[in-house]
């Protein structure tokens, strides 16, 4: 864990201790505790092609039932933070959900992202831009919605698949730098570099789109 602070670390080791002590029932705390911080990353890696057949709930309800018959496992060698473990499991979750309904219509590898510890899809650009756009209000932005997130989803699927990445991390699922530098396995340094890019290239896109960052 040396892409987090001595803090940080204290807080992850005081939280397996909790698991290790309380078992199943603290388990049990731990997701409902984060379950808001997991249905956004189910929200932003749902395929759209399947949003219409999968209930994020489900996914997250399988992804506990994993989580509980995994608990003594992932105990004998806490890798990484908890709720970076959950995540974890929700992720390769989704990915099941994803071969589930679409079989051979699987989109290829690259859009699936390796990670530190392994696989989940990618962020899905078509389901970011409907989260952006979602929040516009003002009526003379709601009237021209549909087309602002064709034009957003575009700009999405221009940038590098890991700068997408960044983006989602940290705006739509709201993780910490260092969660994200133990997403990626690089340094807390190289992640925050690495946001600090993918977000001014992010910007300079929008500013093509009129009125969108006024908006």
């Amino acid at each position: 864990m040396d892409s987090i602070t001595d803090s940080q670390a204290a807080k992850s080791a005081e939280l397996v201790a909790q698991l290790q002590q309380g078992g199943q029932a603290a388990l049990a705390e731990l997701f409902m505790q984060n379950r808001d911080r997991l249905r956004r990353m189910v929200r932003a890696r749902l395929d759209d092609r399947v949003a219409g057949r999968a209930d994020p709930s489900d996914v997250l309800q399988e992804a506990f039932l994993d989580a509980s018959r995994q608990l003594n496992d992932y105990l004998d060698d806490p890798a990484v933070p908890p709720f970076l473990w959950l995540r974890l499991l929700t992720g390769q979750r989704l990915m099941q959900v994803h071969r589930r309904h679409l079989g051979a219509q699987m989109r290829d590898a690259k859009q699936e992202v390796s990670l530190n510890r392994g696989s989940m899809p990618q962020a899905n650009s078509c389901s970011l831009s409907r989260q952006v756009v979602g929040r516009l209000t003002t009526p003379s932005l709601a009237a021209i919605r549909i087309e602002m997130q064709i034009r957003l989803q575009q700009l999405l699927d221009s940038l590098e698949p890991l700068d997408r990445e960044v983006l989602s991390l940290r705006h739509f699922e709201e993780l910490s730098n260092s969660e994200v530098a133990l997403e990626l396995g690089i340094s807390t340094a190289a992640a925050s570099k690495r946001y600090i890019r993918a977000l001014e290239r992010f910007r300079t896109m929008l500013a093509e789109i009129p009125g969108f960052l006024d908006g």
